[in-house]
């Protein structure tokens, strides 16, 4: 068998060119003077993989136990420190700058900034459905904060670090 039979099977140049036309630039800046607990910046949608990054406030941020049923959700904490919790408070984690969690669609979650400033979470999530226009967001308990959760980077972003 030769070299060139043991290589696989190449795409036709307008694949490759379509999906480089595809390619996302993004760069972030930190939002300031928000009042909100948590917000929340867009980087990227591929339509499979969206890039958010979550600042949420001192001892603030997700509230509620809640789970997704479309999305996979890699979380990867950049500053601060964040608990993720489970069902009956039980403790996922305690998690540190580069030290994250995935929590696999439709695991019920939340989690907070026991930090005494600001935290920043990049989260990545993987959707199971090609254009899926939310993550499926179900609440599992009362929320505690009116707004959170509600007009986020899945949804509806209010800020985005898309460069066009």
């Amino acid at each position: 068998m030769s070299v060139a039979e043991n290589l696989p099977k190449q795409l036709p140049e307008e694949v490759h060119r379509d999906a480089e036309s595809r390619i996302v630039k993004f760069s972030y800046k930190k939002p300031e003077g928000f009042e909100r607990q948590k917000v929340s910046v867009r980087l990227c949608d591929s339509g499979l993989v969206r890039g958010h990054i979550q600042v949420l406030k001192a001892h603030g941020g997700e509230n509620n136990l809640h789970y997704h049923s479309k999305v996979d959700g890699m979380f990867t904490v950049l500053s601060g420190t964040i608990k993720f919790y489970g069902p009956g408070d039980e403790l996922i984690g305690e998690f540190g700058r580069l030290e994250g969690v995935l929590i696999p669609k439709n695991a019920r979650y939340w989690f907070e900034n026991t930090s005494d400033q600001e935290a920043e979470i990049m989260l990545v999530q993987g959707f199971h459905e090609f254009g899926s226009t939310g993550s499926g967001r179900t609440d599992s308990s009362p929320r505690k904060i009116a707004d959170a959760g509600l007009d986020d980077a899945t949804n509806k972003p209010r800020y985005t670090a898309v460069v066009k």
